[in-house]
């Protein structure tokens, strides 16, 4: 019984209600939701956004936000056509310089946070205007015009099996597509970093109290800067991944991907003041919206062009829930005061 009340108290067993509730209202609308491959692929297509929540959870636990990582997505596929298709450099190196760049923008915003103080809020947006103009300034380097995208990346079909650098967007093992297996390893490694090492207990503290971090002799500059490298990082991962699944690298690929990361955070838990989120809650969340957008237009007929209102709406409900949820557990805690003391 008391296990019982400790799953219901908890946040991300309600998102489990809530994504076992989605599963049923959408499969009784349309049997054909419920095909197996469909929801596959409906994953596969919104996997980018999964992968980069993952890392994002880490920065606002740190008591920040990051709503630059959309550009960087863009940046690291032009970057990657216009050094492969321009520069003939190997695809693999392509790749490597690609995710170095993206690794030095989130140190760049990083620094101006954790080192200059200056808003997370602030830095990000002027990074995602910054990131988005050297995406457009790079694809003007190419032969190919910035609207059409670079494509023909390498392949090698054997038996109709992709092989080589489309093998990451288009390939499977055991049945499974290799960008699920990717997410999955993420999962577990955020998992470990964030809830198994003295680096997620530092990263918390500093979300909790970052002043008392500092006195605990915690390095909380490097820390935070850290955050933003690896929201970074996991941006070039999942652009890298949408390139190789689209065959086509574009300045302004995930352009309009902000939104979902933001809110899959937010509604699996993440404060967005600090201390507090969990991998659980974000990927749950991330399902969630996942689902969400792949049952909406396929059961109800909402148009794809309509779907950023569903999860705008369910970003304003979250916050403002919490922030009810806070002032009445405050007003409680202030009652009880009383009432002791009386």
């Amino acid at each position: 019984m008391t296990i019982l009340k400790k799953l219901l108290k908890r946040w991300e067993t309600f998102l489990v209600l809530f994504l076992i509730l989605e599963f049923v209202v959408f499969g009784a609308a349309n049997p054909k939701f419920l095909r197996p491959a469909s929801i596959m692929t409906a994953v596969v297509n919104y996997i980018s956004v999964c992968i980069i929540t993952l890392f994002v959870t880490m920065v606002m636990i740190g008591g920040g936000i990051d709503i630059q990582v959309a550009s960087i997505i863009g940046l690291t596929s032009i970057i990657e056509g216009v050094l492969w298709s321009d520069a003939g450099f190997n695809i693999w190196a392509a790749v490597l310089c690609a995710v170095a760049a993206a690794a030095l923008c989130g140190a760049l915003s990083g620094f101006f946070v954790a080192y200059c103080g200056v808003q997370p809020m602030v830095v990000t947006l002027g990074g995602s205007f910054l990131y988005s103009g050297l995406a457009l300034l790079v694809s003007g380097m190419s032969a190919t015009p910035a609207y059409q995208g670079i494509s023909g990346f390498p392949e090698k079909l054997k038996g109709n099996i992709f092989v080589d650098f489309r093998f990451l967007g288009k390939g499977e093992l055991f049945g499974v597509p290799f960008q699920i297996i990717i997410y999955v390893v993420l999962i577990f490694f955020c998992v470990w970093l964030l809830h198994r090492t003295k680096y997620g207990e530092r990263l918390y503290l500093i979300g909790v109290n970052k002043e008392a971090a500092e006195y605990s002799g915690i390095n909380t500059r490097a820390v935070i800067m850290s955050t933003y490298v690896l929201a970074a990082v996991s941006a070039a991962i999942a652009g890298t991944l949408l390139t190789s699944n689209v065959n086509s690298a574009k300045y302004n690929l995930g352009s309009g991907y902000t939104l979902a990361i933001i809110t899959a955070v937010v509604l699996g838990g993440t404060s967005n003041t600090g201390g507090k989120g969990t991998i659980l809650g974000t990927v749950l969340a991330s399902l969630i919206i996942c689902i969400m957008r792949y049952g909406l237009p396929l059961c109800f007929g909402v148009s794809t062009q309509n779907l950023d209102l569903p999860v705008g709406i369910i970003l304003v409900v979250v916050v403002l829930g919490r922030e009810i949820a806070g002032k009445h557990m405050i007003s409680s805690l202030f009652r009880r005061l009383k009432s002791r003391s009386a």
